[in-house]
C-alpha cells in the first residue's frame, strides 16, 4: 500500500545515512484522531518543529520526524497518521494500527472543548472502533505470538498499581492513550459550572480508560519534540478545573474525581450498568449530542482547490454529464414501460 510504501521509503534514507551503525533505531508510531478542525495538525506540526500553516485533513494523512539521542548516532524514528473527518472516517484506523508495529503504537485523542455536544459523541465513537480493531489483532496474535499478545495486555495495566483503591473499576485502554482538550481559550470562557462538569467528566474517562490527560497544548507539543509519542510526563498533576488539567495516567482517582455532576435524586433515577454509562447520562442531560449524522464530514474531496489538476478534472466533469444525461434517459424510459400489471 501508499503507507507502506512511505514507511519503507523511512528505512531506506535511516540505512543509507550508515551513522553508528550497530546502535538501536527506535521506532514509534501514534495516530491522531478526534473532533473535526480540533486542532490535531497543528500539534503534529508543533511536534515535528515546522513552520507551516495547517491545512484540512480530508482522509488519513502520514508523516514522520527522525531525531538523533546523542551525536553520532541513529536518528529514532516517529510516524505520525492523521485521520480527518471528525468521526466520519473511523474505519481507516485500520490501516495504520497493524500487528507488526502494535508493540510501539500509542493514541491521541483530541477533544474540541468549545463543541461539548460532540465531545462525548466523538470520544465514544472513536475509541470503540480503535479498540474492537486491536482486540482483534490481539486475538490472532494470541494464536501466532502469544507472548506478544500477553505483553501488550499486561502493559494496559502498567500504569494502576495493583493497590489502587479503582483498580477493579477501570478498564484500561488496550494502547497507551493521551487525551487533549482543545481550544482552551473558548472554553475558558465558559459558566464556571459548565467547565467543571466538563473537566470532571474528562478527568473520569481518562481515569477509566488508563489514559493522560492534557488541556495544556503548548506542553505537550513542547515535549513531544523530545520524547515524540507518547510523552514521557513527569509526577507532577494540575487537578483545578479552574486551570488546565495535567493528570498523567494513573495518578487521578474516583475518590478525588468525586461523583457524577448530579444531584442525588437525578442519579438515583439513572439506570446505568457500569460507572461509564452513568457519567455518559449525566453528561449528555446537561449537554445533548449532536445526531450523528451532524458530525459526519459532508465536503467533497473532488471540490477542494488544493487538489486541483486540469486533466482530471475536464475528465471528471465530462463523465458526470454523461452520468446525468443516463439519469434522464433512464427515468423517460421507466416511465414509458409497461409492466403488464393490469
Amino acid at each position: 500500500t501508499l503507507w507502506d510504501l512511505a514507511v519503507a521509503e523511512v528505512e531506506k534514507r535511516e540505512n543509507a545515512e550508515g551513522d553508528g551503525e550497530g546502535a538501536e533505531v527506535s521506532e514509534k508510531s501514534v495516530l491522531f484522531v478526534g473532533s473535526k478542525n480540533g486542532g490535531k495538525t497543528t500539534i503534529i506540526l508543533r511536534c515535528l518543529d515546522r513552520e507551516e500553516i495547517p491545512k484540512p485533513t480530508l482522509a488519513l494523512e502520514y508523516t514522520f520526524g527522525r531525531r538523533a539521542r546523542r551525536h553520532n548516532t541513529p536518528k529514532d524514528i516517529a510516524h505520525f497518521w492523521e485521520l480527518g473527518g471528525g468521526t466520519s472516517l473511523q474505519e481507516l484506523i485500520r490501516v495504520p494500527i497493524t500487528s507488526s508495529n502494535i508493540r510501539a503504537f500509542a493514541i491521541v485523542l483530541v477533544l474540541d472543548l468549545s463543541k461539548p455536544n460532540e465531545l462525548w459523541t466523538t470520544m465514544e465513537s472513536l475509541l470503540q472502533v480503535i479498540r474492537s480493531h486491536v482486540n482483534k489483532i490481539l486475538t490472532k496474535l494470541g494464536k501466532t505470538n502469544p507472548e506478544v499478545a500477553a505483553e501488550i495486555k499486561q502493559r494496559m495495566w502498567n500504569n494502576l498499581q495493583k493497590d489502587h483503591p479503582d483498580y477493579e473499576l477501570v478498564d484500561p485502554f488496550p494502547l497507551p492513550l493521551v487525551i487533549i482538550g482543545s481550544k482552551y481559550d473558548i472554553f475558558h470562557e465558559f459558566d464556571s459550572e459548565m467547565r467543571k462538569i466538563i473537566s470532571k467528566t474528562l478527568r473520569f474517562v481518562s481515569h477509566y480508560y488508563g489514559a493522560s490527560l492534557v488541556n495544556n497544548v503548548i506542553f505537550l507539543a513542547d515535549r513531544c519534540q523530545l520524547d515524540f509519542f507518547p510523552p514521557v510526563f513527569s509526577k507532577s498533576v494540575a487537578l483545578d478545573h479552574s486551570r488546565p488539567l495535567f493528570i498523567p495516567a494513573g495518578l487521578d482517582s474516583l475518590h478525588q474525581i468525586g461523583p457524577p455532576p448530579a444531584s442525588e435524586s437525578d442519579l438515583g433515577k439513572l439506570h446505568a450498568n457500569t460507572p461509564l454509562e452513568l457519567w455518559k447520562k449525566v453528561f449528555e442531560k446537561t449537554f445533548p449530542p449532536k445526531s450523528s449524522s451532524d458530525l459526519q464530514y459532508t465536503k467533497d474531496p473532488a471540490q477542494d482547490l488544493q487538489y486541483a489538476e486540469y486533466e482530471v478534472d475536464v475528465m471528471r466533469a465530462q463523465k458526470n454529464e454523461e452520468l446525468d444525461q443516463y439519469k434522464r434517459n433512464a427515468s423517460k424510459t421507466w416511465k414509458e414501460m409497461d409492466f403488464g400489471l393490469d
